[in-house]
């Protein structure tokens, strides 16, 4: 096993740091690597907004659902799906088309992916945040984003001030799949939900009673932000 295996197996959510900045020159190896993703027709259909106003990290913390460290992270950043620029070259961009919505979204993840391996690797630690959907229309306001822009999620960098243990993950086995789509292995979620309930009686915070079964479940047996096709297309997008 290398470094590079090394650091992403090693991945843990950071949400605790240090009262220590990270350096222009950590910042630009992040954001250089970040950019060097890989993109779909390389389209870039991204934009990353640094959040350096300490007013808007507290606004932006609350709106994400009272999430502290979105404040007290050394750095936080906002992924956005970006087709304003592509817009602005020729009026005859056509940015609306759901497909391209996806693109700009799995860009985007796989953008964020490398700007937190890359501080990892520095040993810095993070934590993504899907809570700025919480308010999808007050974020976008907040960060005075154009049409054809729209927020996605934030990424809270730092030196950790915490050393949470591994989360496990689910079994290769269920997963992967060779040639076709393979029924659920029951016996091998039982066993998953055995281990997750033992990982969350023995973590050090927020301790749970239940399975990965449960939590999924509950998570999925209600619609999660309703509103956030509306914004979409609110933003000229997501609109065909």
């Amino acid at each position: 096993m290398n470094s590079v295996i090394e650091t992403i197996q090693g991945h843990r959510s950071i949400r605790s740091f240090k009262e220590k900045p990270i350096t222009s020159e950590q910042m630009d190896t992040i954001i250089a690597s970040g950019i060097a993703a890989s993109s779909s027709s390389l389209l870039q259909a991204v934009s990353v907004i640094r959040i350096t106003d300490q007013d808007k990290r507290a606004t932006l913390a609350q709106l994400a659902g009272n999430q502290p460290y979105v404040a007290s992270a050394a750095e936080f950043l906002v992924f956005c799906i970006d087709y304003q620029r592509h817009a602005a070259l020729n009026p005859e961009v056509k940015p609306d088309y759901t497909e391209l919505t996806l693109i700009g979204a799995i860009d985007a993840g796989i953008m964020a992916q490398n700007c937190l391996l890359a501080a990892e690797s520095m040993g810095l630690g993070g934590v993504y945040i899907g809570g700025l959907r919480n308010s999808p229309k007050e974020v976008d306001e907040l960060l005075a984003l154009p049409r054809y822009t729209a927020v996605l999620f934030g990424l809270c960098l730092g030196y950790p001030d915490q050393d949470p243990q591994l989360k496990p993950r689910l079994s290769p086995k269920v997963i992967v799949h060779e040639n076709s789509y393979q029924p659920l292995d029951q016996t091998l979620i039982t066993e998953y939900d055995q281990t997750m309930q033992t990982y969350y009686q023995h973590r050090s915070t927020n301790t749970k009673q239940q399975g990965w079964s449960e939590q999924v479940t509950t998570k999925l047996s209600k619609e999660s932000r309703p509103y956030i096709r509306d914004y979409l297309n609110s933003k000229g997008l997501a609109n065909k």
